[in-house]
């Protein structure tokens, strides 16, 4: 399989595990599968809780504000990823994360809102960098392992003041980096755990590790590291696309996110015909502020193979 088309397994799964998680939010264990019981049987891109069948929350909004400003700059361009977030959020999205809106809305500068966030608060481990980081995993993934890392931690940065959340976002991007390059990325987190920064080492370790199942997490999923943990756990524990998704989802919590981090890895690993069709047809992205517009599956393909074949690639 090409690198391209794993490129956009990784973008269009991401975006179809948001859709598809996003109406069983902050439910409880074992909803999708009591209400699908059958893989395959169709249906499940349903709806709900205030989201329209196939429609993307915030998770793949942000994280398409992050392409495009990638693509237009040609690189990294940390401001101006921070003016395209801020002016997303101030039109009202539907789903914003309180943290994230408090960065965005603070009236500081992108260097300093988050920050000053985490001075304040001394909490800022949510999931909200790492639900974004696919497009950015896939388009720093070929300048090597130090280049892609760096640039998951400097974006993670502009909303999250805590280091958890960057070496988070910074794991998952070299996880897709092997992903993206035909390797498993199950057989690498020994080696991608050891990049992790030495304080935060322990609990990445711990939720990465081959015996962690979701039951043992301390700490709800909307935070970064037990995120990362049940994406990693429904990939190992699963052999397809779409078992992948049901055992995400099934997991009940932060399920939207967790799906979509678990829909970027599955879908690099698998590749975009894994990605059941049916799941992908009503796929829709808005990004309000900007007009009016509305991504669809064509969009987000084209946003992948740019991603994944961009030539130039500043970290700024």
């Amino acid at each position: 399989m090409r690198y391209e088309e794993r490129a956009v397994g990784a973008v269009v799964g991401s975006a179809v595990g948001d859709a598809l998680g996003a109406p069983f939010e902050f439910g409880p264990e074992g909803v999708f599968s009591a209400r699908f019981p059958s893989p395959g049987g169709g249906g499940e891109m349903c709806g709900g809780g205030g989201w329209d069948p196939g429609e993307a929350t915030d998770d793949t909004q942000m994280a398409v504000l992050v392409a495009e400003s990638l693509l237009r700059h040609g690189g990294l361009d940390l401001p101006d990823v921070f003016a395209r977030f801020q002016r997303w959020a101030a039109a009202d999205p539907k789903d914003i994360g309180l943290q994230t809106e408090d960065v965005l809305t603070n009236g500081l500068p992108w260097d300093r809102a988050a920050a000053e966030h985490f001075r304040v608060n001394r909490r800022a481990a949510g999931n909200g960098s790492l639900m974004r980081a696919t497009p950015s995993a896939v388009y720093f993934a070929r300048a090597g392992q130090a280049a892609t890392t760096d640039a998951a931690r400097r974006i993670a940065a502009l909303t999250h003041g805590d280091r958890a959340a960057w070496e988070g976002t910074a794991v998952f991007h070299e996880l897709l980096r092997r992903a993206l390059a035909g390797a498993d990325p199950l057989d690498a987190l020994p080696d991608v755990v050891e990049l992790v920064h030495p304080e935060h080492r322990r609990r990445y370790a711990t939720v990465l590790a081959a015996d962690w199942h979701p039951d043992l997490a301390t700490e709800f999923n909307g935070a970064v590291w037990p995120c990362l943990g049940s994406a990693v756990w429904a990939l190992r524990s699963t052999a397809d696309f779409e078992g992948a998704l049901r055992a995400a989802i099934d997991l009940g919590g932060d399920t939207d996110t967790v799906a979509a981090v678990t829909g970027g890895l599955a879908g690099a690993y698998y590749g975009p015909d894994a990605i059941p069709a049916r799941w992908i047809e009503p796929l829709h992205v808005p990004l309000p502020g900007f007009g009016g517009r509305v991504l669809r599956p064509a969009d987000l393909t084209g946003l992948a193979h740019r991603l994944a074949t961009a030539v130039s690639v500043r970290l700024g």
